[in-house]
């Protein structure tokens, strides 16, 4: 009875926030597949036509079954947050529902026309002609695209709430859809998640090959599989980080309480420091990790360099701030993606150098090792800088305009839906990872496809004649 009662009198904000932030990191991970694997497919598609190229067909064909397979289940993810918006977050949406809807109506626009075209691609290997089919991929890519952008565009409004009229209760009375979607966060912080998307994904899907290649599995069919992600993932490594620079400099301007949190500055000074790894005390002093003196200051504005001024924590009200605890996060997360960013850059710049001067692609263990293990290394980086942009914010959901506990549910009984939640999402889990392994073992076993596109993949082998045909 009296764990009842205690129970009865759970806050629920906490709990609210820690199911949005594990349903969020769950999605997350789904989200870079959906965006970039279609255009990967499309890459082998391509060079299957225009060189006759069998392995690049078989490659394609592979790929677009386990696309429809994590497109579907971050489908399902993607629903679960739509509708933790209302069950979670009540008075936000009863507040800025209205505003806040605009961009996910649209983004329900993108994401419907690339199931259409999922469905599209996927049922027209052998019912359409060759290039007709490649086609029907190209919307998918486009619609992964611009549907991306919609749901960044909601969050982004979030750092930067515009677009809206309120009237003298405080209720929004008019809305300019335009203004919302195109706020001033948006176009870096949709860059930002896009080019991401793109680098995560290769490096995602070009460690399954390179672990494949660790195991002795060297044919053609292996090298396509990892060369034409990995090469994806190389090229817009170092377009991320030129973006990221962008952003974090837009944020040093428009969020300067965020970037305080971000650098650990307690203290408005100038000469501030790039402090590695190290915390924030209770005390407002910083302890412990590496400071590089000045660096802070020149990223910031290089353009006056270590005089530069960057706001610290005390300029702003305790309760209009992140806590210690949380600017310690914002910070780990930091370095955390920042050096694993750094780590896959010197990755890719080994890639590049050994095409350039070798005209082939690194063949040695220790390459194929790091390789293997950058789809790890890529979604943790990414899920540190949403834990960079979420935690940072704190504690607004609203910039300037909603805090987070003026948002959430009444309801006390929230820490059972997230633990419902969390049993579901890890039988989701398990359960995607059972289903693209059997789809793995049901190709290799049958050597090719068969008459039907089941998702499941063939279960008998292609005749060679077939095999050899130029479309499916």
């Amino acid at each position: 009875m009296e764990v009842l009662v205690t129970l009865a009198q759970v806050d629920p904000v906490p709990w609210a926030r820690a199911q949005m932030a594990f349903t969020l990191a769950c999605h997350i991970i789904l989200v870079p597949l959906g965006v970039s694997w279609a255009f990967m497919t499309l890459v082998a598609n391509y060079r299957a036509l225009r060189h006759d190229d069998a392995d690049a067909l078989m490659l394609a064909q592979r790929w677009s079954k386990y696309m429809a397979v994590t497109f579907a289940v971050g489908a399902v993810t993607g629903t679960v947050l739509s509708f933790e918006f209302g069950l979670l977050w009540p008075r936000f949406m009863g507040q800025w529902g209205e505003v806040f809807g605009v961009p996910f109506a649209f983004e329900g626009i993108f994401f419907f026309t690339e199931a259409i075209f999922v469905s599209i691609y996927i049922f027209g290997w052998r019912r359409l002609k060759p290039w007709a089919h490649f086609w029907t991929g190209v919307p998918i890519v486009v619609a992964g695209l611009f549907g991306a952008a919609s749901v960044v565009a909601a969050n982004a409004w979030m750092n930067t709430p515009s677009g809206f009229t309120l009237n003298a209760a405080g209720d929004v009375v008019s809305v300019d859809p335009l203004a919302v979607i195109f706020n001033d966060a948006m176009p870096l912080q949709a860059a930002h998640m896009l080019v991401a998307a793109y680098m995560v994904g290769g490096f995602m899907v070009a460690s399954v090959y390179a672990a494949a290649m660790l195991r002795g599995r060297r044919d053609r069919y292996h090298y396509l599989g990892f060369v034409i992600p990995f090469t994806l993932a190389a090229i817009v490594t170092p377009v991320q980080m030129g973006v990221g620079d962008s952003l974090a400099r837009w944020v040093y301007s428009e969020q300067p309480t965020k970037f305080a949190a971000i650098e650990l500055v307690p203290k408005t000074s100038s000469d501030v420091p790039e402090t590695l790894l190290g915390k924030l005390n209770d005390s407002g002093t910083v302890s412990g990790g590496i400071p590089i003196p000045g660096l802070a200051s020149w990223l910031s504005d290089p353009s006056t360099g270590r005089s530069t001024v960057v706001q610290g924590l005390d300029a702003v009200p305790a309760n209009q701030r992140p806590t210690t605890r949380q600017v310690n996060i914002v910070h780990l997360a930091w370095d955390v993606m920042v050096g694993l960013g750094t780590l896959l850059f010197l990755l890719s710049a080994w890639y590049a150098a050994s095409w350039l001067f070798r005209r082939r692609m690194p063949q040695s263990k220790p390459f194929l090792l790091v390789a293997a293990a950058s789809g790890v290394l890529a979604v943790v980086a990414m899920e540190a800088g949403w834990v960079v942009a979420e935690v940072g914010r704190q504690p607004w959901i609203v910039y300037g305009r909603m805090r987070v506990e003026d948002a959430a549910t009444a309801n006390q009984g929230v820490w059972a839906t997230f633990i419902v939640v969390c049993l579901l999402y890890l039988t989701g889990a398990v359960t995607l990872v059972r289903v693209l392994r059997g789809m793995s073992r049901r190709f290799r076993r049958a050597g090719g496809f068969v008459e039907h596109d089941a998702p499941y993949g063939p279960s008998s082998p292609l005749d060679r004649t077939e095999e050899k045909e130029p479309v499916p």
